[in-house]
């Protein structure tokens, strides 16, 4: 039976160019307004956005390499390439992060003059494009891993954003220009919580870790609830790329069940599907006894 092999993501690239226009037209907007303002934020989001233009760059790459044909080597095609971009930007994540603390406890040890009122009118102007592509993209992000990826960038520069706003009245109020380093600082570590969360997510996918939500337990129970079934072993599921859980089972049944194993697979098929949304699964019926002639055999 065919399947439909294009990714989650791959269904909301023109959202991901559009929001890459916006990044990259408010990246250089705010680069400018840093030099004229001698900011440290706006410096320090210009340059988290400029990461961001980067990764969603590489989250395009990916659906397109995500969805070309597949092979005979390739059998799941290179799904896979999604996950590694995710990973990828995060790691750009944890790199910006460090740039912006190191200069910003420099700063904070030799303080330097900003215009309050320039930064305040730049930063508004972050923050409003900011918005526009968080929200072009918060429905995609449940969907697939990569797209979080590009979302989370946007939600990070969004919130650095409204740091660099709340600074800039401050810094005008009062005049205290360490305050632009402080947040700069703020600043990195939200954006290093949110790139290890990403990290995480994507190396949970490489190593094949169990989907989330899918607890193989609950899923051996179902499976041997079924009329018929009186066994479960080498059971495996994992995730190819978001959105795309896949299982495999050997199931033992009783000597009547063999007759109809066509019926057998189609209620267990649709066991998965309907409990766990598990649409790709491989099964492999087996009489009584027959697991003591597999080479290899798991719980």
């Amino acid at each position: 039976m065919g399947h439909d092999h294009s990714t989650a993501a791959g269904a909301h690239r023109g959202r991901l160019l559009l929001v890459l226009g916006l990044t990259l037209g408010v990246m250089a907007f705010q680069v400018v307004g840093g030099v004229v303002t001698g900011s440290l934020a706006l410096l320090g989001d210009a340059g988290h956005m400029a990461v961001d233009s980067f990764g969603i760059g590489l989250a395009l790459f990916a659906i397109w390499i995500a969805n070309r044909p597949f092979s005979a080597e390739r059998t799941f095609g290179l799904q896979r390439a999604e996950i590694l971009a995710a990973a990828a930007n995060a790691l750009l994540l944890f790199a910006l992060c460090g740039f912006i603390g190191y200069e910003a406890v420099h700063r904070l040890l030799n303080p330097e003059p900003v215009v309050a009122p320039a930064m305040l009118a730049f930063s508004i102007i972050g923050l409003v494009t900011n918005l526009v592509a968080l929200l072009l993209l918060q429905h995609g992000q449940s969907e697939s891993l990569n797209l979080r990826g590009a979302y989370l960038e946007v939600l990070g520069d969004l919130l650095s954003s409204v740091g660099v706003v709340v600074a800039a009245l401050l810094i005008w109020a009062t005049g205290w220009d360490r305050l632009d380093s402080l947040v700069s600082i703020a600043i990195a570590l939200f954006i290093a919580s949110r790139a290890w969360h990403l990290l995480n997510e994507a190396l949970r996918i490489l190593l094949e870790v169990a989907p989330r939500g899918v607890d193989l337990g609950e899923v051996r129970r179902h499976l041997r609830d079924q009329p018929g079934v009186l066994d479960v072993h080498d059971l495996h599921a994992w995730t190819i790329t978001s959105g795309l859980p896949v299982l495999s089972a050997h199931v033992v049944v009783e000597d009547s069940a063999l007759t109809d194993t066509g019926r057998l697979l189609d209620q267990l098929h649709e066991c998965l599907s309907e409990h766990f949304s598990i649409d790709h699964s491989t099964i492999q019926v087996e009489p009584v006894g027959h697991a003591q002639h597999e080479g290899a055999r798991h719980a």
